[in-house]
């Protein structure tokens, strides 16, 4: 684990992955116990990140009524609906982009990849939830399209401990993303 990761803020973006409604508030269909308390470090990155003129990229789970992934995991995150929202506290500012997916992977049917290109990014710095589910496969997604990854592990939330563990075991090793905490990504030339 790195204490201490800077990266210059002309090349890298904030990925803030599925800080919607129906996984952060204990409300939601498909409620993350842990992820109410990676909300202020969410927060801090995405400060961070614009202060810095860092792009801030947001994906949001987007699934129309009757969405075949709901065989899996129930209805959640339905166009239009509350669910479907970004939290208040972390509300996407008017440059900041979101990316609407209907898939686990933010990659898939979006225009995530292209943006990234557009704003010559070559390092993503990944936090949100969950952990192993759409985190894991955006720093999966990013990797394999070249992009260097920071996984801030205190800025990524999971449904329990192993989960946790094996994103960040899996984000590091098969990956090589840097693995650090929010209070360790610095953005300065």
């Amino acid at each position: 684990m790195y204490e201490e990761v800077r990266l210059d803020p002309v090349t890298s973006a904030l990925l803030v992955v599925d800080m919607q409604n129906d996984f952060v508030d204990p409300r939601g269909r498909l409620f993350v116990p842990s992820a109410p308390d990676t909300v202020p470090r969410v927060k801090l990155l995405i400060e961070r990140a614009r202060s810095s003129k860092v792009p801030v990229l947001y994906t949001q789970d987007w699934h129309l009524p009757d969405d075949p992934e709901f065989k899996i995991w129930g209805e959640h995150a339905v166009a239009e609906t509350w669910g479907s929202g970004i939290i208040a506290d972390l509300a996407p500012g008017p440059r900041d982009l979101v990316v609407r997916k209907q898939t686990i992977d933010p990659f898939y049917g979006t225009p995530l990849d292209h943006y990234l290109r557009l704003l010559k990014v070559d390092t993503v710095v990944v936090a949100g939830t969950v952990a192993n589910i759409c985190v894991l496969q955006a720093v999966s997604g990013a990797s394999v399209r070249g992009y260097n990854v920071v996984y801030p592990m205190d800025a990524v939330s999971a449904l329990n401990e192993f989960d946790s563990e094996l994103a960040v075991r899996q984000a590091h090793f098969v990956h090589r993303a840097l693995i650090t905490r929010a209070e360790g990504v610095i953005f300065s030339q």
